[in-house]
């Protein structure tokens, strides 16, 4: 009989267009430019303020937001998501004396009991909040306890509509028995959970199979990803928008995952790295997961090799994990006899950044603190698999004490040309990885710092400027252990394969509001004198690459080992 009813009302909705959200301009707008936990809590300030309404007279209102929009012998028949028996409003009777002739039931979706507060469930607007509450069959309201929402392995009570039973693996949050509304409901009881998390995640929750008390997610992962599974595969309808409206009216709020099907998905989905705009919304459409679960990378029996490193210091590797379908929260562990020498931020990781587009990239990180060799395994397993379809990644890595590294020694650049050189510098004595190169260039604009890598003593410059002058300084590198930068080189400005790069005793190079001390060697009692002789500036040493910011005007520079002073004209 149902089915009958709901394609009359899917005629009657195409005939006449689906109704549109229809809220106040600017109720929204704290929404904006928003996204995930703080587009949560945007929307808790846009819709938590309602009025609160007698739990007793909820009937009288739900004569107009719960009842078909097709009359049923001439009567209003009650929309009962939990049954198909027919409730109707006779002549002469308003909702709560209907309700009461047909014995039907004041139903809680989310349990009260899951928030009782010294044996009070009536303290928090939550238990006559009509976004929670919903005309029911009396049977059904009975079968369905306060178990949570979830997929029946099996039955105990089925009538057509509502099931209650045993949870498939991976639903239920530890309950032995859950809920189980009918397809074509599931999406109208997702939307009234989502909004449950938003309005209420400071409850205490004393009963944490789906909820848990904080402000993100609130949710359990398991249970948000069901929700939002149910969202996809039962869209808003005409039902919905239509009570969104009618709830409005009496209690002063709207749902706002009625009015935006997305948002649940920016705040716990697929869209959570993206940001929120009103002005979007209404185009392209999260897709509900089809097919069997399953992880694409990495495969089983593959490694995460970290090299070596230095005992006491990390070292950070990315695995890449996709997957397709999973049903629930994908979970991550890390097990063997070397476990505590690696590390991982997170031990879920949510079903929909994995189903997703992009590539999940988990930061794993090893952390050794003794030296030798490690391994351990990290396992991905639950999102639906089977237990055969578990994921063993093995991680290893290697430690040493950590490197005495000297201080490199840079040497004059060569093969020097109007387009490039050649920076050189002493090989290391020691075992070094690599060596880090440092290029400053002294621009119009200020200095520009550059830092490239080289296996060998020598490294090629390719973009060299003529015009500009450039120095560099050399460093080694172990195990993630860098020296002490070298002495530096310096090349200046218009120096050719002809000329010498060594640079004078004391060389400057003007930028915007200062100079810049070009220098092979460190110079000690550097002095700035303005031109009525009066010392603005000293330093006890100077080395090259240093940046020096003055006022505009005319300076005179000297330093111990400047035998001829540098004058300079300073311009802002």
């Amino acid at each position: 009989m149902k089915k009958h009813l709901l394609i009359t009302l899917i005629l009657a909705t195409i005939s006449c267009g689906l109704a549109s959200a229809t809220f106040k301009p600017g109720y929204y707008d704290k929404m904006d430019g928003q996204k995930k936990e703080s587009l949560k809590a945007a929307a808790k300030t846009c819709v938590q303020t309602h009025t609160r309404l007698g739990y007793t007279d909820l009937p009288n209102y739900w004569q107009y937001s719960d009842v078909y929009p097709d009359l049923y012998n001439g009567c209003k028949r009650w929309w009962d998501m939990y049954s198909d028996n027919i409730y109707l409003i006779r002549s002469g009777q308003n909702g709560l004396t209907s309700f009461r002739a047909n014995k039907m039931q004041r139903e809680h979706s989310v349990p009260k009991s899951w928030w009782k507060k010294n044996g009070d469930v009536e303290y928090t607007p939550a238990y006559s909040d009509m976004w929670n509450l919903y005309p029911s069959d009396g049977p059904a309201n009975q079968a369905k306890l306060n178990y949570p929402l979830g997929i029946c392995k099996s039955t105990t009570f089925d009538n057509g509509v509502s099931k209650v039973g045993p949870a498939v693996t991976g639903y239920g949050g530890g309950s032995g028995n859950v809920f189980e509304p009918a397809d074509e409901y599931k999406g109208d009881f997702a939307r009234g959970f989502f909004y449950m998390a938003l309005v209420y995640d400071d409850l205490p929750w004393v009963v944490n199979y789906m909820y848990r008390q904080n402000t993100w997610p609130t949710l359990q992962p398991w249970a948000y990803e069901m929700l939002l599974q149910w969202a996809r595969e039962d869209p808003v309808d005409q039902k919905e928008t239509v009570r969104n409206d009618e709830v409005e009216k009496y209690q002063g709020n709207r749902n706002p995952f009625v009015d935006f099907p997305e948002l649940a998905e920016y705040i716990w989905g697929s869209r959570t790295t993206e940001t929120f705009y009103i002005k979007e919304q209404g185009g392209i459409v999260t897709p509900p997961v089809t097919g069997d679960p399953e992880i694409v990378r990495p495969v089983n029996g593959t490694a995460l090799d970290f090299g070596e490193a230095a005992k006491g210091h990390t070292v950070v590797m990315p695995l890449e994990i996709d997957g397709n379908n999973l049903t629930s929260a994908l979970s991550v562990r890390i097990s063997g006899a070397d476990r505590g020498m690696f590390y991982i931020p997170t031990n879920t990781i949510p079903a929909a950044q994995i189903n997703s587009s992009d590539i999940y990239m988990l930061q794993v990180e090893y952390r050794p603190t003794s030296v030798g060799k490690h391994t351990a395994t990290l396992r991905l397993y639950d999102g639906g698999l089977d237990l055969s379809q578990d994921v063993a990644v093995t991680l290893q890595g290697e430690a040493f004490e950590v490197p005495t590294l000297t201080t490199p020694v840079a040497l004059p650049a060569t093969n020097i040309s109007d387009d490039s050189y050649q920076a050189n510098w002493e090989e290391s004595e020691e075992v070094v990885d690599f060596y880090v190169v440092t290029r400053v260039r002294y621009t119009a604009d200020g200095p520009q710092a550059q830092t490239l890598t080289s296996d060998l003593n020598y490294l090629l410059i390719e973009d060299r400027d003529i015009d500009v002058a450039e120095s560099y300084t050399v460093q080694s590198s172990r195990l993630g252990i860098l020296s002490e930068p070298s002495n530096s080189i310096q090349v200046g400005a218009g120096v050719t394969a002809v000329e010498t790069a060594t640079a004078q005793p004391f060389t400057i190079g003007s930028v915007p509001g200062g100079f810049v001390v070009m220098l092979d060697s460190e110079h000690t009692g550097l002095k700035v004198f303005d031109i009525s002789g009066r010392i603005v500036l000293e330093r006890e040493s100077v080395c090259g690459g240093e940046t020096i910011m003055l006022p505009q005007g005319v300076y005179i520079i000297t330093t111990d080992q400047c035998t001829h002073p540098v004058k300079l004209a300073i311009e802002n």
